[in-house]
């Protein structure tokens, strides 16, 4: 057994005495409120650290078996996302050969060159190719009402469901110096600081919160939480630098772009729930909402936290 499989062993060893420990902290309160469906606040509570368990074990599983695994279970969550952005987009009869290719094409096509590795093709297979080439397929339908809107939704959520999120199992074939064979530790360090980010920002703001930060757009983020979520994440970031080509001090500044990130993509996709009046992006995770309100701060994280560390860390 090699030392990465030792490492991620451990961690997800870590991972599920933690959820554990949420597990009975949670049936404590359920017990204390008098017990399931008389707080909706508890019973929430369950239902998120038990789509985390499910969550964690199906990550945990991928990492174990390789980057295959990891890539074909992206491209899976990728499809989930397009599909609840697309639903929420205005779209017509007109545009379905546009959404065909985006779903059937682009999606499979997109993950295929993560696959191969090939660098060069898969970062400008969407940006320049798709991008170009969508609106090419929308106007042959020959509905022009709304034309813009219609491609830029499709064009947008190409971007964000399957560009951005396809940066997370492109670490697993990420080639750096000394570190080969242990992208799986690359990406669970993005994934763990990410969402830790998340869930104590949601911990802080709960505690200390007084200012919100973007009443309109989140009216649950607060300038304490954000302080606080980041210092945590940033404090475990450096305490994860052994997952990493990165020394203490550069892991915990990498985690610091990425919660910056994370932060922002949070409130752009909270921005565009807004605008289409919803709550949630869809009701597939028990308390989570759908696949893109659990990823809105990954998505945005990923591509930034993949060409840094590229850039910067890369073999050459």
């Amino acid at each position: 057994m090699s030392d990465a499989t030792v490492d991620l062993l451990r961690l997800l060893a870590w991972t599920g005495a933690f959820l554990s420990l949420a597990t009975g902290v949670a049936a404590v309160l359920s017990w204390r409120t008098g017990g399931p469906g008389a707080n909706p606040t508890v019973d929430n509570l369950r239902a998120r650290i038990d789509a985390w368990w499910v969550m964690v074990a199906l990550l945990g599983v991928a990492l174990l078996a390789g980057a295959g695994a990891v890539t074909v279970l992206f491209a899976v969550i990728s499809l989930a996302c397009l599909r609840e952005f697309v639903t929420l987009t205005d779209t017509r009869r007109a545009d379905h050969w546009a959404l065909a290719g985006a779903f059937f094409v682009v999606l499979p096509a997109h993950y295929a060159l993560i696959w191969t590795g090939w660098y060069g093709l898969w970062s400008i297979f969407i940006p320049v190719y798709a991008f170009l080439l969508m609106p090419v397929t929308a106007v042959f339908g020959g509905d022009t009402r709304r034309f813009f809107p219609r491609v830029a939704g499709v064009q947008w959520g190409l971007m964000v469901c399957v560009f951005c999120i396809g940066h997370v199992p492109a670490l697993m074939w990420l080639q750096i110096d000394g570190f080969d064979g242990r992208g799986a530790l690359l990406v669970a360090f993005l994934v763990i600081v990410v969402q830790g980010s998340d869930v104590m920002q949601y911990v802080w703001g709960k505690l200390l919160g007084r200012r919100l930060i973007a009443p309109r757009v989140s009216p649950s983020k607060t300038v304490e939480g954000f302080v606080g979520g980041v210092a945590s994440a940033m404090a475990l970031g450096a305490a994860l630098s052994f997952l990493t080509p990165f020394t203490p001090l550069q892991a915990a500044g990498m985690a610091l772009v990425a919660i910056l990130m994370g932060f922002f993509g949070g409130l752009v996709m909270s921005a565009i729930k807004r605008d289409k009046g919803v709550k949630d992006w869809g009701h597939l995770i028990a308390g989570h909402g759908g696949f893109l309100d659990r990823l809105d701060s990954l998505i945005f994280a990923a591509p930034v936290f993949f060409h840094l560390t590229r850039y910067f860390w890369g073999a050459a």
